[in-house]
């Protein structure tokens, strides 16, 4: 991550709004945005198979069928692509079923934490940890539930307090799961 074009960058958009960089209250404004975006935005261009790679240790364990694991209301927060604003109070639940390999729990919520560290949709976050879940478990029966808020939403033109909730899944798991 570049960050002194980033630093750069929020000066010039600070200037745009009419402000004056070299004021007292936002003279390291461009640096401390610069740390932060590298830190939330840690996960830019790393790949599904890099995050599988990474969060990918399984066990062997034979299993009936019919099992589910569920981790629910794994917190997190992303960056809506579309305009660099915050998807927040966002709750992420996962299930599966293992097909012969489980994944240790801990490693279910940091797949959430990197996925989430890029810019990103709700849509493609969901199908995102679907596909590395997938990639470390082998099995199909998968489903991910998510539900944020967005400040591009809640923030500006309706300002509604609004939840959106999205549903990826393949196989047989139901939402029900989480109920």
């Amino acid at each position: 991550m570049d960050l002194k074009r980033i630093e750069r960058g929020v000066r010039d958009i600070l200037i745009g709004i009419g402000e004056d960089p070299e004021r007292d209250g936002i003279i390291e404004t461009p640096h401390r945005v610069a740390k932060m975006y590298a830190e939330v935005l840690g996960s830019t261009g790393r790949t599904n198979e890099e995050i599988a790679a990474e969060f990918g240790k399984c066990f062997d364990e034979q299993t009936n069928g019919s099992d589910i694991v569920i981790v629910k209301d794994i917190p997190a927060f992303s960056w809506c692509e579309h305009h660099m604003a915050l998807m927040y109070d966002m709750r992420v639940n996962v299930a599966y079923k293992p097909r012969g390999k489980v994944i240790g729990l801990s490693k279910i919520p940091r797949i959430v934490d990197a996925v989430t560290r890029r810019l990103q949709l709700q849509e493609r976050i969901g199908h995102d940890i679907a596909d590395i879940i997938k990639m470390v478990t082998g099995s199909d029966d998968i489903l991910v539930v998510i539900e944020a808020k967005h400040s591009c939403v809640t923030a500006r033109g309706i300002k509604r307090d609004a939840t959106t909730r999205t549903v990826t899944g393949s196989g047989t798991i139901g939402v029900e799961v989480f109920r």
